[in-house]
């Protein structure tokens, strides 16, 4: 199978989102792509390009596609390591924008205040314009050179011409001013939203404390490797996951988990990077190479969302492909028809109609903020500690009718501790001490509950032919005796008749030589937000929350009895908890979407089949993590109907937008056809339009 390569590019002076959606199509139709995605709020393109194909080649000819369609962009490959690329600009400095715009505003006003003649004031105004909307002609000029009719460049320029066609000079040389404000603050607004965006992701360390022989050395984080120690000083960020060798201190995680309550730690913590050092020094020894540490895991997923669009967003794309050359022909109609139909219409009056068409019909106020919408719900859920992959699984979370979950650290603690020995021909030491040595490789929470009851160093030497059996448990050769412990399957395949109880807990069942020795009992203690979270998703509409654990039918109905859950599933392999889902998506009626959410490494097939998998970020494993689409790092199963609360929010204020939007283009359309609006309206429509519903978008951002 050929390799997939995966490259990213930063779109330096990206402004368009017309243009983005360009780029977006025809890299997409290069041979050899076989996806490539324009994120205009990160100003970032992804491709995927197949193995056999030569990448500098798409490469190449990616960025000849990226200069026909917007000259000024700058396409820069984003490096994994690289610091943030400076930001280069082509064209007009704002300097000289904003001197341009001024001369030309100064002589506007001159135009309209002093009485010239018709020859002066022609001259006045065409020099006005010129000044303050020359570069919008003369880009308009060059996308129609290079086949780029349909913009807004295009647009403004034909209906200001138009206007100096008919003799409407002002109009002409007002409305180009109009637009041209408009368009600064609509930048302004843009950049704004951008950054906000940015900085709630501003957790990046810039630097790490390297520990030395002559000292400490100030380093970038991935110049240190696993096993190296690294200082962090009161008021630092944590530069790479670790753990504390030396000291005691206070960590502020809110930028990890969203939790503004302060984590203790001291010699022997566990801490992660991206937390923020409160008070006191710590020595770290690194677990993790900068790559691989939880600050990187984060970025990635947050700034790999905007790849993963949403059916609105496409949809709002492929609409504005359209809907422009619509209005534009409308107009074209709009201008000829009347005149020859009607006897008493005259062409200037429905030329000008036609040029209000003409500004109205760009798409930008939908196309730039339903995107930041998206991110920005995104961006407020990360605050949360809620990681969304993209903005179609945050879309999917509105239509949750039925929510999985995992037992043993989803809904429990995943704290285990032995409650029960029942011996059979043994000792009760006797039976730990086989049980210990036989889970003795595992770091399952239930082994390691059995070997903080056996409480004594475990001899490896004694321990030969280790074999783990997904779903059931483990075979191992003690003392050279087989030991077989697990749940009750492992015993029954293996032919050993034994004594089945129905206690709550997990019960682990141990064999030694072919004959049923006993069994252990571990409880586990629920989370203190399960039944909350519960609740809360049965308050929000969701109409089916089941429970998929391979603990067995009674301690599953004890736990779903207690939290109120609709369906238990119990004894389950992980292949057959993919089943049961499957099930369920079969047996359900309507569009709704299926969450499982899960924690370990035998939850990542199920995470991977349902419509939304949501993972346990904080004790969950690497495989769950990467197969789920949300990551919850505090691990609160609660956070489950925050999510599903910040992306209705998000729906709400798209919509709003959405409605807004085509609400007041709709009307101006209207009003310019009947010959009211002018062409002041008209700009508001476009620039005041995407003004308001950009600052709206923002709105997702907050909780």
């Amino acid at each position: 199978m050929e390799a997939i390569i995966r490259k990213e590019f930063t779109l330096e002076g990206l402004c368009c989102p017309v243009c983005a959606g360009k780029i977006e199509k025809k890299v997409h139709a290069l041979e050899g792509v076989l996806g490539a995605s324009v994120d205009f709020t990160n100003r970032l393109l992804t491709m995927e390009i197949e193995g056999h194909v030569k990448a500098e080649v798409v490469v190449t000819e990616a960025g000849a596609i990226i200069r026909r369609i917007e000259p000024d962009i700058v396409m820069n490959e984003k490096k994994a390591t690289a610091e943030k690329p400076a930001e280069v600009r082509r064209g007009l400095q704002p300097w000289t924008r904003r001197v341009l715009l001024g001369a030309g505003a100064l002589l506007f006003a001159a135009g309209m205040i002093l009485p010239f003649s018709r020859y002066i004031e022609f001259t006045v105004f065409l020099a006005s314009y010129l000044l303050i909307g020359g570069d919008v002609v003369w880009r308009a000029l060059k996308n129609i050179a290079r086949g780029q009719v349909f913009d807004e460049n295009f647009l403004m320029s034909l209906a200001t011409v138009g206007a100096f066609a008919i003799g409407e000079y002002p109009e002409a040389a007002a409305v180009m001013l109009f637009y041209q404000v408009g368009e600064a603050f609509q930048n302004y607004a843009v950049g704004r939203s951008r950054k906000s965006i940015t900085a709630l992701m501003d957790i990046r360390p810039d630097f790490a404390n390297l520990k030395t022989a002559t000292g400490l050395s100030r380093v970038s984080p991935e110049a240190v490797k696993v096993g190296d120690l690294i200082v962090v000083k009161p008021g630092e960020k944590i530069p790479l996951d670790g753990a504390v060798i030396e000291g005691r201190s206070a960590l502020d995680t809110s930028a990890l988990t969203g939790e503004s309550l302060p984590r203790d730690v001291e010699t022997g913590s566990e801490v992660l990077s991206g937390s923020v050092n409160k008070n006191g020094l710590l020595t770290i020894e690194v677990s993790k190479e900068f790559g691989e540490t939880t600050v990187s895991k984060i970025l990635r997923l947050v700034q790999n969302a905007g790849s993963r669009k949403a059916k609105m967003e496409n949809f709002i794309t492929k609409f504005a492909r359209y809907y422009t050359p619509a209005v534009v022909f409308a107009a074209l109609i709009l201008a000829v028809l009347p005149p020859l139909l009607l006897p008493e219409a005259r062409f200037a009056d429905w030329l000008r109609r036609a040029l209000v068409f003409l500004v109205v019909s760009c798409p930008c106020a939908l196309v730039i903020s339903i995107p930041l919408s998206f991110f920005g719900g995104i961006g407020g859920a990360s605050r949360r500690g809620i990681l969304v992959k993209g903005g179609n699984y945050l879309e999917a979370l509105n239509r949750v009718d039925t929510v999985v979950f995992d037992k043993t650290g989803t809904l429990t603690r995943g704290i285990f501790s032995v409650t029960s020995v029942v011996p059979q021909g043994l000792t009760r030491e006797e039976l730990l001490y086989f049980a210990a040595y036989a889970e003795s490789h595992s770091s399952h929470p239930i082994a390691q509950s059995i070997l903080k009851a056996y409480g004594r160093e475990v001899s490896t030497g004694n321990i030969t032919g280790y074999e783990e059996i997904a779903g059931q448990g483990v075979r191992v050769l003690v003392d050279g005796k087989t030991v077989l412990a697990g749940n009750g399957k492992l015993l029954e395949e293996a032919g050993i008749p034994c004594t089945k109880t129905e206690v709550p807990g997990t019960v682990v069942y141990l064999a030694i030589d072919g004959a049923f020795a006993g069994y252990i009992v571990i409880a586990d203690e629920l989370k203190d937000d399960s039944k909350q979270a519960i609740a809360d998703l049965k308050a929000l509409g969701v109409k089916t929350i089941a429970l998929f654990t391979g603990d067995s039918q009674r301690a599953a109905g004890k736990i779903g009895e207690e939290l109120g859950i609709d369906r238990v599933y119990a004894a389950l392999l992980p292949h057959q908890k993919v089943e049961k889902l499957e099930e369920l998506e079969g047996g359900r009626s309507g569009p709704g979407k299926v969450v499982f959410v899960g924690d370990g490494i035998n939850d990542a097939p199920v995470l991977a089949r349902a419509d939304v998998g949501i993972a346990m970020g904080g004790v969950g494993s690497d495989a769950a993590i990467e197969a789920a689409d949300v990551v919850l790092m505090t691990d609160e199963p609660s956070k489950i109907a925050e999510a599903i609360g910040i992306a209705k929010r998000t729906r709400t204020i798209i919509w709003q937008n959405i409605v807004f939007a085509l609400g007041v283009k709709l009307v101006i359309l209207a009003l310019g056809a009947l010959g009211i609006a002018a062409m002041w309206e008209a700009v508001f429509s476009d620039v005041g339009v995407t003004i308001i519903a950009t600052l709206n978008a923002m709105r997702s951002l907050k909780k």
